[in-house]
This record gives C-alpha cells, sequence and structure tokens, in this order.
C-alpha cells in the first residue's frame, strides 16, 4: 500500500547541508526531476521518487518539506539544468554567427532525445500553471532567466551599432524565446524537429534582416 503523503513540514536548509547530506538531496532532486519530465508531477508520487532515489520517505521530507516543495525545487533543478547547460552558447549570442551556432544545438539536442519530452521547463509550466501559483512563479523565472540571455546577446548588437537603431532587442527576445517554445512543442508532438528549425530559423532570418550592412 502506498502510503498518503505528508502535510507540510520544515525541510532542512539546504545552505546548512553536509556535504554528505546535499549529495542525499540532489540525488532525490534528480530522480524526481528525470520522473517528472517523464511522467509528469501529478504522476509522480513522493513514493515513486523514493523508490527511484533509493532512499527511506523520512529523508526525502527531511529535505523536502511536501510535494509542492519538492515540485519547486525541480523546477529550478530543470531551469539549471536547460538555462546553464547552455550557458557557453548563451555568452555568445551577440553575433548572428553565435544565434545560429545555438540554434543548431538545440537541434541537434532534439535529435539525441529523438524529439522526445520537450522543454523540461515549459512542460512543467503547461502542466502546473494553472493549478500552482508558486509553481507558474517558479517556472516563469526560469524562462525570465532564458530570455535575458538572448535578449544580453541582441543589446549587444545593438549597442554596436550592428543592429539598426529602431530594433528592439526586448522584443526580439521574447520573440525568439516563443518561437523556441512553439518550435519544441511541435517538435514534441511531430516527433520531428522541423518545426523547431522553421520557427527559429524564421526569427533569426528576422534579425538578419536588421542588421546594419556597410555600404
Amino acid at each position: 500500500m502506498v502510503p498518503p503523503e505528508r502535510p507540510a513540514a520544515p525541510a532542512a536548509p539546504a545552505a546548512r547541508l553536509t556535504s554528505k547530506g546535499r549529495a542525499t538531496r540532489e540525488r532525490i532532486l534528480a530522480a524526481a526531476a528525470r520522473l517528472m519530465f517523464e511522467h509528469g508531477a501529478g504522476a509522480t508520487s513522493i513514493e515513486d521518487v523514493r523508490l527511484a532515489a533509493g532512499v527511506s520517505t523520512s529523508q526525502v521530507y527531511h529535505y523536502f518539506g511536501d510535494k509542492k516543495d519538492l515540485v519547486k525545487a525541480v523546477i529550478a533543478y530543470q531551469s539549471e539544468n536547460v538555462v546553464g547547460a547552455q550557458e557557453p552558447l548563451l555568452s555568445r549570442l551577440d553575433s548572428l554567427a553565435g544565434l545560429r551556432a545555438w540554434r543548431d544545438a538545440l537541434v541537434q539536442l532534439q535529435h539525441s532525445r529523438q524529439c522526445q519530452g520537450g522543454c523540461p521547463i515549459g512542460s512543467l509550466g503547461s502542466e502546473l500553471s494553472d493549478v500552482d501559483e508558486e509553481a507558474r512563479i517558479e517556472v516563469a523565472a526560469g524562462f525570465s532567466r532564458w530570455e535575458r540571455s538572448i535578449r544580453g546577446g541582441l543589446h549587444a548588437m545593438h549597442d554596436r551599432g550592428e543592429l539598426r537603431r529602431d530594433a528592439d532587442p526586448e522584443q526580439l527576445a521574447l520573440a525568439t524565446l516563443a518561437a523556441l517554445q512553439g518550435g519544441l512543442l511541435l517538435t514534441q508532438i511531430r516527433r520531428d524537429t522541423a518545426p523547431l528549425e522553421a520557427a527559429l530559423d524564421a526569427m533569426l532570418d528576422h534579425i538578419a534582416s536588421l542588421a546594419v550592412t556597410s555600404d
């Protein structure tokens, strides 16, 4: 019989954990992130996470006060994995070549995943945004971090005079992220990277059209 999930309890602050405690917490978090990515947050129970991580129920509740606490931690974990892993490319989005290299890496990642799973942040957002306000805010923060990286590169191009004065880096960054998310969703549904390629290529072609050319 699966035990009921406990009510909220104070979780151990991550900053105060020993190295062994941090490793255990990370193992639980990684297991929860994998299960929620594969099956959804709603279909993933604390018992599922406990079994996958190879820990006791009391250990799960020691590090995460309740299921909502764990879900919030998973959103932050996935945001770090998704956006943090792209940092080497995101730091070079201040040129058309850098933008295209980033585009190619995203497409290649979907090929390596056989176009399954979609965006880990977007999937959680779609499932939770209308039922869990705290989760929605966490997902929005993850997307904001992603958008800031895109925007930073476009602002750099604009400040150097490489984009026309009427180009709006803020709007372009938001549209690029929206194109990426829509492309990822259709790629997941169709099991084909063509939608992702089309969405990103359309945005990068638009940005290229705003480039200042020397006469």
